[in-house]
């Protein structure tokens, strides 16, 4: 696809578009939709990423309109959540942004996160009055925000993990936060937030995160509800409790501590790579091992395009190269 799929823009149509003109390369951004993507450049968008490209980021849609080999097209990085904090490194004329998103580890790419490109009206500045204080997290799996209690939704698609910022007391089991780039807080149900935790989850908990996206699609460089791709499934999950893992499995692995296979237990990590290559995939256990050495995992599967619970086949078993623990 051509730069000038995505529109070029001058200062004053960014305005127009809402695109926040504070926003500078050096200074830190926080993401305005519920769920961006990271691409690998704005040539490499497709006339198929249309609705994840927009102000407003339609998440469902875009990953809807996919064939399933466009699930996997290598121009997605990965994906950011509302609120997540970027470090801006260049603003083009044409209204694209290169980040660092700094909450997702990549020691590979670059050692302050991963790096890459979004659209610039899917971010905003940093508001030091709101920005800090993010001590609530989405444990629902797919929410929404509302411009007052059980009003209009302002906001949808927001997902588990999603840290948020307080904007005052409950009313009426609603609980108002502060969004980025939304002037008045929105609200959402109480019950779809918890605090941000305190103290490290056990592996059990985040196994218990990653089966509620059981069936969610395949989509490469995924890490929402509406799409996530294997490494992301293992991020979101821990991410949920406020266990920043790197982003990518080679990196996850680094991360993790080895285990002797046969020790592991619900909740640890497999991780698999063909002879001589670099690790590939990643999944999460789900039972212990039987006594005749069957094993099962959770992992969002390249081959089915999808979430799954299953037994490892023989040819999966073939590049289990161990297991590791958080």
């Amino acid at each position: 696809m051509s730069v000038g799929f995505f529109h070029k823009v001058s200062l004053d149509s960014r305005l127009d578009l809402g695109v926040d003109v504070e926003l500078q390369p050096g200074r830190e951004a926080v993401v305005r939709v519920a769920v961006a993507t990271l691409w690998t450049s704005p040539e490499a968008v497709r006339p198929v990423d249309r609705p994840a490209l927009t102000a407003g980021a339609d998440i469902p849609a875009w990953v809807s309109g996919l064939s399933t080999e466009q699930q996997v097209g290598d121009c997605v990085l990965s994906q950011l959540l509302l609120g997540e904090r970027v470090l801006v490194s260049e603003l083009r004329p044409d209204g694209w942004a290169r980040v660092v998103a700094v909450e997702q580890p990549a020691a590979k790419l670059d050692p302050r996160g991963y790096p890459g490109w979004l659209p610039a009206d899917q971010l905003a500045a940093v508001d030091p009055a709101t920005g800090g204080d993010r001590s609530l997290v989405v444990d629902a799996t797919v929410t929404a925000l509302h411009a007052a209690p059980a009003g209009p939704v302002v906001l949808s698609g927001v997902v588990v993990g999603t840290r948020l910022v307080p904007a005052g007391p409950v009313r009426d089991d609603w609980r108002p936060v502060h969004a980025p780039g939304q002037a008045a807080p929105l609200w959402l149900p109480d019950s779809h937030l918890v605090p941000a935790p305190a103290a490290s989850p056990n592996a059990e908990q985040a196994l218990a995160v990653a089966q509620r996206l059981l069936d969610v699609a395949y989509i490469w460089g995924g890490l929402s509800a509406h799409g996530i791709d294997c490494s992301g499934l293992v991020h979101l999950a821990w991410r949920r409790f406020g266990v920043l893992l790197p982003r990518d499995a080679d990196d996850q692995a680094v991360a993790t501590t080895p285990l002797a296979l046969g020790a592991e237990r619900p909740g640890d990590l497999y991780f698999f790579a063909r002879p001589g290559r670099a690790i590939h995939h990643i999944g999460i256990v789900t039972a212990p091992p039987s006594d005749s050495g069957d094993r099962r995992m959770l992992h969002a599967c390249y081959r089915r395009r999808r979430v799954i619970e299953e037994p490892l086949p023989a040819d999966r078993t073939a590049t289990l190269v161990g297991a590791h623990r958080v």
